[in-house]
């Protein structure tokens, strides 16, 4: 069964960064599409992003876009969300998650999508 552990929240200043790291055991995540997602108190499970199989093909949210970016390392079963310029609404907690899918170039920033998830990491960007 594949296991997912996030980790690289924190408390950051606006304008700062912080990396999120996604680590999976269990299984390879070479056939997963990998998507970051984000629950703020009061609010539902969004999108943020995700990257197909192959990491060729990426999808932002739009209240993301140009500030925050995700890579994977399949050699090291990690995927990383790099966010930049953050924001205090980017405040919540950062979850990770894994599909299985027959698909090597496409991904869904949809959570029901999703078959596994991490415990989730919080974020906190403020002054």
């Amino acid at each position: 069964q594949l296991q997912l552990v996030e980790s690289g929240g924190g408390l950051v200043q606006p304008g700062g960064s912080l990396r999120l790291s996604c680590a999976a055991s269990g299984l390879t995540l070479d056939y997963y599409a990998i998507g970051w997602f984000r629950q703020a108190p009061g609010k539902e499970r969004e999108g943020v992003s995700c990257s197909s199989r192959s990491g060729v093909s990426t999808n932002y949210a739009d209240s993301v876009k140009g500030r925050f970016t995700i890579s994977r390392d399949n050699a090291k079963n990690t995927v990383y969300l790099q966010m930049n310029s953050l924001k205090p609404e980017d405040t919540a907690i950062y979850y990770c998650a894994a599909q299985m899918t027959p698909w090597v170039h496409t991904c869904s920033t949809s959570p029901r999508h999703y078959d596994y998830w991490g415990q989730g990491t919080q974020v906190t960007v403020s002054s």
